[in-house]
């Protein structure tokens, strides 16, 4: 089932994406960014990204998705599927939350630590232990910050289950007693655990929890009045409409072993740490709707401004969406966007320049932005339900070439195929 959404910017562009769409219905979206003249959407790849992601559903790679494309204000936005694949399960609509995991990183933590920076309370240049002198043991000394918004700090991938801990300050301790296994600046390893230290450093400096922060100072100025943390505690909030991720089975792996057997996560967060951690951490906890990041992207490509709202200094913005990685190392990473590691080959997809940036997010969500056509999209969706099994990076491979090409973008002469690398 597909929940349509059309926002471009001339009638014709509508009636043509709805000739393209007779058999699933057109509906009229929301206006949220007035198209300019050169803001346009190729028609004729609409039912492309349809097809697309109804292929990656029937196949059970995921149960439902959000798709939205946009340039320049002209905007596609599709729901499909449903929240689950019981019979009985809701559809899936424009407005549906998810969890948005990694994407956590570039939409609540990234953005506070650069707006603390604005303010002159963090210094990007300083050490990790100027902050938190009880993590100054196993090389950890010479981590700066900018180390850890660029996974260059030689830290391990991730937190260790057990022996078993629960909170943020056992978490603390943990990530405080992790040794590197490179000299910090030297080698790129992506990390939960750089952002897990960088969110409870927003929390040290602000006096803030980061959900607090990032609801204050980022997401309510850019009314993105769906995104946060724990959104079960907010007024009138239904778990029955959030896109449900994990279910706990018998004998289930070690990731999710807290989980017991029929234990369904709809509205709980689906990365074990942040779960640890009561929900909140600067690795995963986010939960938004493709409205919302769309805001977000806007806000970027307008240099850190949106409605007449300054979010970020223009400043801030360079940092977070350009190459920032030390010298010498060949993933390339803002201060908190991703711009050509390995794991960019896949959303970025065949079109998209190096320069382009973006995140993705384990449940199974991108965001991607490219700066020189002014165009972005998002995918929002639950492929890891109901055992986190599917796989779903060729349909971001797909959709990443389908949303360059509908924007308009050229393939450059001679550029490479997609690598099949994560």
């Amino acid at each position: 089932m597909i929940r349509s959404a059309f926002r471009p910017p001339i009638r014709s562009l509508i009636a043509a994406a709805c000739v393209a769409m007779l058999a699933t219905g057109c509906v009229h979206g929301r206006l949220d960014a007035p198209a300019t003249p050169q803001g346009r959407l190729d028609a004729a790849r609409l039912p492309q990204i349809d097809a697309a992601v109804q292929e990656a559903i029937a196949a059970h790679k995921l149960p439902g998705a959000v798709v939205h494309v946009e340039h320049e204000g002209a905007v596609y936005e599709q729901a499909y599927g449903k929240l689950s694949y019981e019979p009985d399960a809701r559809a899936v609509h424009t407005g549906t939350l998810f969890d948005a995991a990694s994407l956590s990183k570039v939409l609540s933590t990234a953005p506070s630590v650069l707006k603390l920076a604005e303010e002159g309370r963090i210094a990007l240049d300083a050490r990790l232990t100027d902050y938190f002198p009880e993590c100054a043991n196993g090389g950890k000394e010479t981590i700066t910050i900018r180390h850890l918004l660029t996974h260059s700090s030689g830290l391990p991938a991730g937190l260790p289950a057990k022996p078993t801990w629960h909170g943020d300050a056992a978490a603390h301790a943990l990530a405080c007693s992790q040794v590197v296994t490179h000299p910090p600046g030297t080698f790129f390893r992506y990390s939960d655990i750089n952002y897990i230290l960088l969110g409870q450093l927003v929390h040290k400096v602000s006096g803030m929890p980061l959900d607090e922060f990032a609801r204050t100072r980022i997401f309510e100025p850019l009314r993105m009045r769906d995104t946060g943390y724990l959104p079960l505690r907010r007024p009138g909030s239904d778990a029955a409409l959030i896109a449900p991720t994990q279910k706990g089975r018998e004998g289930e792996g070690s990731a999710h072993g807290d989980l017991a057997p029929g234990q369904l996560l709809q509205g709980v967060v689906h990365d074990p740490t942040a779960r640890r951690m009561d929900g909140v951490a600067g690795s995963a906890g986010v939960f938004t709707t493709a409205h919302d990041i769309a805001r977000y992207a806007r806000m970027l490509l307008n240099n850190g401004e949106l409605d007449g709202v300054r979010i970020l200094s223009p400043e801030s913005v360079r940092l977070l969406t350009t190459v920032q990685s030390p010298g010498g190392i060949e993933a390339l990473r803002g201060l908190g966007m991703d711009i050509n590691s390995p794991y960019a080959v896949r959303p970025r997809g065949a079109v998209f320049p190096v320069g382009s940036y973006g995140h993705t997010g384990f449940t199974g969500c991108v965001l991607w932005i490219d700066p020189g056509s002014r165009s972005f999209y998002v995918l929002l969706s639950n492929r890891v339900y109901p055992d986190d099994k599917s796989n779903v990076l060729e349909l971001y491979t797909r959709l990443g070439t389908l949303a360059a090409e509908s924007a308009g973008v050229a393939k450059p002469p001679g550029s490479p195929a997609v690598a099949a690398t994560h």
